[in-house]
């Protein structure tokens, strides 16, 4: 199944010319391209693409800002800024930009990226982390309320806590529940030795991780026993867990 890419940019040109990038590499569908950062959030709310190319300046709303809107709705979404404006990286870093192209780019550099993104569903390293972790005795439930009702959610169960669709929910090892509590307000209520805040989305069981691999520049992707959902890591909070588990 081919990649969906949406891409975001006010030159009809530089749409022009990602798109015979992405038709070279193969593997790539895209499913809308705009001028403007207002349609390009209804179009990724329509079509749900993995991957988003964005240049910065743009009328209506800024890529960085449109970028924070996408990545609030899905965080795994793949943003690669594509801009002619160097001065903008760091902004780039803090929403961990899959890519930051400076324009004019050449091909290959832009064929290279598109070549990791394929390879990201086949990791081919990673970090096992079997160690046993001790933990001390914090809270043994939530009380979660939305409009179902109140939910009491035994934490010990929890595999990992996410942002997605706006709203904040809980993954257990058999149920998922979803509220309008900030991730923020989670994390102070959860234990500490237990639970880590792997990224500004993600709050994950420490004691459930099985496999850590890269994800673009700056991020990691988390894979966690008793489910088939993963976390992403950021490169700072990953340089802490190596310290966590460390002998």
């Amino acid at each position: 199944m081919n990649i969906k890419v949406l891409i975001v940019d006010d030159e009809k040109g530089m749409r022009t010319i990602i798109k015979k990038i992405l038709d070279k590499s193969g593997g790539f569908e895209v499913v809308g391209d705009t001028d403007n950062g207002e349609e390009a959030i209804g179009i990724f709310k329509e079509h749900r693409p993995e991957v988003v190319f964005f240049d910065i300046e743009m009328p209506t709303c800024s890529g960085i800002d449109c970028a924070k809107i996408l990545t609030d709705i899905d965080p795994k979404t793949i943003i690669i800024f594509a801009t002619a404006h160097a001065e903008y990286m760091s902004d780039a870093f803090q929403l961990y930009a899959f890519d930051y192209l400076i324009k004019p780019f050449k091909v290959e550099r832009a064929l290279q990226t598109l070549d990791r993104i394929k390879k990201l569903n086949k990791p081919s390293y990673g970090d096992g982390i079997d160690k046993i972790i001790k933990h001390e005795k914090g809270l043994d439930k939530l009380m979660i309320k939305n409009k179902e009702g109140i939910s009491f959610v035994d934490t010990k169960e929890i595999v990992l806590v996410q942002r997605e669709e706006n709203s904040t929910v809980i993954y257990t090892k058999t149920d998922s529940f979803t509220t309008s509590i900030s991730l923020s307000d989670i994390e102070e209520k959860l234990d500490h030795t237990q639970f880590f805040r792997s990224h500004k989305s993600y709050i994950i069981n420490l004691s459930l991780i099985t496999k850590i691999y890269p994800y673009g520049r700056w991020t990691y992707v988390v894979k966690l026993k008793n489910t088939e959902k993963d976390a992403l890591l950021t490169h700072e909070k990953y340089e802490e867990i190596k310290k966590f588990f460390s002998l």
